[in-house]
């Protein structure tokens, strides 16, 4: 069921929220008893199913490489609820390659979402969180933003510079009461991994202290916890990833 602006509840919006670590996040902030925006890009029916699921929550749809879009899903956020106390940025692509087989096309697809995480950023802080003087803002990088990875040099560049983003922002929002933080998930088992082949899959068992690749609710118990308590943590990078980092 939707909810509407009257709604006194939090309100916590996750991009890419339909599948994976994102619908975990859904369903882990709605647990606290958020009203969760939920965005999607093509993913409308998984999303209208999770809706269904957590039950108090809306939907947002939008290409987030696309500016004019993301403002769309801003006036409506702002329609609706007239307020936003959590931003979770998960939304993300892939483009896998080499760097010599990699075109520019390719690239900038990359390069669109890192844009569109700092400008969807920026309008939520300023219409909502900056008024407020409160809020959480939570960017999903990755282990491999620190790790790199062959085959996928513009996915890791966008991963570094979110947690590069992650501490710059946090110390421009000194004293505003506005937490920043990310988190760096290792290999979670989603539609993405679940294509890997066997050995290379085991290769990356082999690197994890763990054994076994991560579920998205591990990610989203970490998110669930700096969206509602760790209110000393901010412009840091947690990672969950069983122990792969610096393997």
């Amino acid at each position: 069921m939707e909810e509407g602006k009257k709604n006194q509840k939090p309100v916590a919006l996750v991009t890419g929220g339909a599948t994976g670590i994102g619908a975990a996040c859904c369903r882990a902030l709605a647990d606290q008893g958020f009203l969760v925006g939920i965005h999607y890009h093509s993913s409308e029916l998984k999303a209208r199913t999770l809706l269904d699921e957590i039950g108090a929550g809306f939907l947002l749809q939008a290409d987030m490489s696309d500016i004019s879009q993301i403002e769309a899903m801003v006036t409506d956020i702002k329609g609706r609820t007239n307020r936003l106390d959590v931003l979770v940025n998960n939304a993300g692509v892939s483009v896998n390659a080499d760097i010599h087989s990699m075109n520019i096309e390719q690239f900038d697809a990359q390069r669109a979402m890192l844009r569109g995480v700092w400008y969807l950023t920026k309008r939520m802080l300023r219409l909502f969180m900056l008024r407020a003087n409160s809020g959480r803002i939570i960017n999903i990088s990755s282990v491999v933003g620190h790790t790199g990875n062959s085959g996928q040099i513009p996915y890791t560049m966008e991963k570094a510079a979110l947690d590069a983003f992650t501490k710059s922002l946090a110390a421009e929002l000194k004293g505003r009461n506005i937490l920043v933080n990310s988190i760096a998930p290792g290999f979670i088992e989603t539609e993405m991994t679940s294509i890997l082949p066997e050995d290379i899959r085991n290769r990356i068992l082999d690197r994890i202290p763990l054994e076994r690749m991560g579920r998205p609710e591990e990610v989203a118990d970490v998110v669930a916890f700096l969206a509602t308590r760790g209110s000393y943590i901010t412009g840091s990078v947690v990672h969950v990833n069983g122990g792969l980092y610096g393997g």
